[in-house]
């Protein structure tokens, strides 16, 4: 049996980093309490300066710069290309990581998952899409202030950083959304 329900941003818990050098905002996850359990996990940093990432052993991860100028990263000794808002870079959770703002603070997004037990799939997109998903939990983050989502004959309205969250589908899943977004697709393995 799927549930479906709408995440609302300003309902998102604020907690602090593992290395202890800001604080996240978590969107959701699949289990597990504070920093330790889950299988995946979702949320939005708010990064002041430029300095360290916290590590997690075990895990990948995904950043997308949300706003702000951008950065780049130093993953184990290696500059990245410049990480421009809206343009998604994954890493191991085990590198070390440290990035250099490109202007002043920014927000960033971030999915973290445990490759062992889910495969991820995650695709930002823009304007009007129709798509159909198997995955069993399906997450869909709205960027603007009003985004429209229909999953089969449901529909939600999502405002800026709300997000969507299906949980247990088990069939061929048709969604539409309606502006710029954030579509993960997160199967258990």
């Amino acid at each position: 049996m799927s549930s479906l329900k709408v995440l609302r941003a300003v309902d998102y818990p604020r907690m602090p980093w593992k290395n202890g050098g800001g604080s996240t905002e978590e969107i959701t996850r699949d289990a597990g309490t504070g920093l330790d359990g889950f299988g995946w996990r979702l949320s939005i940093a708010d990064i002041g300066e430029s300095g360290g990432f916290s590590t997690f052993a075990g895990y990948e991860r995904i950043i997308t710069v949300l706003q702000g100028d951008g950065m780049t990263l130093t993953v184990d000794g290696q500059n990245t290309r410049p990480l421009l808002p809206l343009d998604p870079f994954a890493f191991s959770g085990e590198s070390k990581v440290s990035c250099t703002l490109l202007g002043g603070p920014i927000r960033d997004f971030n999915l973290i998952y445990a490759p062992q037990r889910y495969s991820a799939r995650l695709q930002w997109l823009s304007g009007e899409q129709r798509f159909f998903s198997s995955a069993g939990t399906v997450l869909v983050f709205g960027i603007s202030e009003a985004l429209e989502v229909k999953v089969g004959n449901s529909a939600q309205q999502l405002g800026r950083h709300d997000c969507l969250q299906l949980d247990g589908n088990t069939g061929l899943l048709e969604i539409s959304v309606n502006g710029p977004c954030c579509v993960i697709e997160l199967s258990a393995r």
